[in-house]
């Protein structure tokens, strides 16, 4: 059985575009897969804290020393972990705040990109990802126009962390201008959906 995962990073419980443009993407991938399992997973309803000093503590802290309050945040991780490492899609629904993404999506990372377990180095020195497999998908949404210029920090970004835990195969959906009037927001969604249904 095929397995989507989507992941919404909007800071809106409601209405948020990026969440719309995820939606629409699954439904695509769902109707290319019939009989796909789907999991959504609301980084603002259930998301994770950002890192603090107890949990790059429990991260670095060998298996056999770790307290029960560390080992709870491990079967946090290891749980995220295993989510994502099952799915064969994964959807994510991406909105810009102040050039980057949500601080709830860069927390989501932080707490899945552990060494030897999602990521290794090489005796070369160079990085091995260990989230192997996965067709991505990212759903951007913005009020302005970024693409393609020195102000689009998302796009680098998600390439990287991405592919430093072994996610290559990436296609980014953009939906651009939607803060710049109706026209510029019918365009930007008409572009999106365009590609959506190109999938």
């Amino acid at each position: 059985m095929t397995t989507i995962l989507q992941i919404n990073s909007a800071a809106r419980s409601q209405g948020a575009n990026s969440t719309t443009l995820a939606n629409e993407t699954v439904t695509q991938l769902v109707a290319k897969n019939p009989g796909a399992k789907v999991i959504v997973r609301d980084l603002l309803a259930d998301g994770v804290p950002h890192l603090d000093e107890a949990v790059i503590g429990a991260f670095f802290t060998p298996e056999d020393q770790r307290s029960p309050e560390q080992n709870a945040i491990i079967a946090r991780s290891d749980a995220l972990i295993a989510e994502i490492q099952a799915a064969d899609y994964v959807v994510f629904g991406v909105p810009l705040y102040n050039f980057q993404v949500p601080s709830q999506l860069k927390a989501y990372f932080d707490w899945i990109a552990r060494a030897r377990v999602t990521f290794r180095y090489r005796e070369d020195g160079t990085v091995e990802g260990l989230i192997q497999g996965k067709k991505v998908l990212v759903a951007f949404a913005r009020g302005g126009n970024y693409k393609d210029t020195p102000a689009d920090s998302q796009t680098p970004y998600l390439k990287a962390i991405l592919g430093f835990l072994g996610m290559t195969d990436v296609t980014f959906i953009f939906a651009e201008g939607l803060a710049r009037g109706p026209e510029s927001a019918a365009a930007g969604f008409k572009n999106a959906r365009d590609a959506i249904a190109a999938l």
